[in-house]
């Protein structure tokens, strides 16, 4: 049965993931700019593989968190959708959580395209 706190939760779940997106993928941008410019000098092959190897672990948290915020996502709006349904006080939490949830689709839809 979800609750109000459940429903702040899973909110504030989906929010720090949305973070955790963002920050891997300006990691990966900077990755990627170290990558090439080690290419560029000449830079050892050993120090250029581990480069590669750091880079390429960040690329795969990438697919993983966007899974994540998807299972994230179908929570927040199961709970919502079920708080909504037994409860008839609405609260700021219920607002938050909509518009959480509408952030979070049209940044999946970017995404996608």
């Amino acid at each position: 049965m979800a609750t109000v706190k459940n429903l702040k939760i899973k909110t504030a779940t989906c929010k720090r993931i949305i973070k955790e997106l963002h920050s891997y993928e300006k990691e990966v941008e900077i990755e990627a700019a170290k990558t090439a410019d080690m290419k560029e000098k000449g830079a050892d092959p050993y120090d250029l593989k581990q480069q590669e190897n750091v880079l390429a672990e960040s690329r795969m948290m990438v697919p993983d968190c966007h899974k994540r915020l998807e299972s994230a996502l179908v929570d927040l709006k199961g709970a919502l959708a079920e708080l909504e349904k037994s409860t008839q006080e609405k609260g700021p939490e219920f607002n938050d959580a909509r518009s959480t949830i509408t952030e979070i689709e049209s940044f999946l839809q970017t995404t996608e395209e």
